[in-house]
């Protein structure tokens, strides 16, 4: 049995773990994303590899990065949510670890995991995952294959324009999509909307430090599944635009599904529902088209780190 690495590198965390060629993760560790410091996180990773290795007999290791990734699967060009710029990891990993690296975009390497061996698909799906984290990924399966495009940074999802001059982007445009319906926007609608209606909002603040500025995602979830109403709002408002962006996607490019994953899709289907209803309200024709399937990824978090893994093999 061959052991591989998988390594998902995202804004907050790193997780990484031994995977084994069925996708069953044998071992699994996690750790904090050294803030915007590419030297922090390549050190974080070759520990984590160093480690793997001193019980497992490791052939390779994938990665996949929330950013821009070449062609050649080597560098990152560019991630917004890390402060990278053209950044050689494959070059610095292997030069820690000893073995072969692939570099691939988080999303792509979670949408390649749900596909193997998440959502039992047909070997010729068309499928689109958005990873809904601290921003925005996508990752497309075309005909049963990883689409990556011309020049490798195909599906970055996160950076279609849907409000023209809005809220300013990382990447330097304003009015992407993960300002609208990413973690980080989630947490930031909340703030403000907890700040507008703080007499609505009692069980949200008392889950943080009773401030709006102290509500955290995970406040958010629990708040909502309690029924709080200014959660709920803030879980409405984010789906709302979640479905208006697969509308556009779906209108493109036809899929059999989309999947949804990432850390806020943790709270099921307090987001999942929501979604639905705004993405069939936003789609032309809905009522006269074949429609695709949106379901929550089954390998939740650990899609990306299976699927880095996984494709660590080819």
């Amino acid at each position: 049995m061959v052991l591989t690495v998988g390594i998902d590198i995202g804004g907050t965390k790193i997780a990484g773990g031994v995977v084994d060629e069925t996708g069953s993760i044998l071992r699994k560790e996690r750790r904090v994303t050294p803030s915007r410091s590419a030297a922090g996180v390549e050190k974080a990773v070759i520990e984590l590899v160093r480690e793997f290795r001193r019980d497992h007999d490791i052939a390779a290791v994938g990665i996949g990065a929330a950013g821009f990734v070449d062609a050649k699967r080597s560098r990152v060009l560019t991630a917004p949510n890390l402060g990278w710029v053209d950044e050689p990891l494959k070059k610095t990993i292997e030069a820690g670890v000893g073995i072969p690296v692939i570099v691939e975009n988080d999303a792509n390497a979670a949408a390649w995991g749900e596909y193997r061996f998440g959502g039992q698909f047909d070997e010729d799906a068309d499928i689109i995952c958005v990873t809904v984290g601290t921003g925005i990924g996508g990752g497309l399966i075309f005909n049963g294959k990883l689409y990556r495009g011309a020049h490798g940074v195909a599906a970055e999802i996160g950076h279609l324009n849907v409000a023209p001059g809005g809220r300013p982007c990382g990447c330097g445009n304003r009015g992407c999509w993960e300002q609208y319906a990413s973690g980080n926007a989630l947490v930031r609608e909340t703030r403000q909307l907890a700040a507008d209606r703080r007499t609505e909002a009692d069980v949200l603040l008392a889950l943080g430090d009773g401030t709006p500025e102290g509500v955290e995602g995970k406040h958010i979830t629990e708040a909502a599944r309690e029924g709080d109403p200014v959660a709920l709002a803030a879980f409405d408002s984010l789906a709302r635009w979640l479905g208006l962006g697969m509308a556009d996607l779906a209108t493109t490019l036809d899929p059999t599904a989309f999947v949804i994953g990432g850390g806020v899709s943790e709270a099921g289907d307090l987001l999942l529902g929501a979604t639905r209803r705004a993405f069939l309200d936003s789609l032309s024709s809905a009522d006269r088209r074949s429609l695709p399937a949106v379901k929550l990824a089954s390998l939740g978090n650990d899609a990306g780190l299976i699927g880095a893994a996984d494709l660590a093999r080819y």
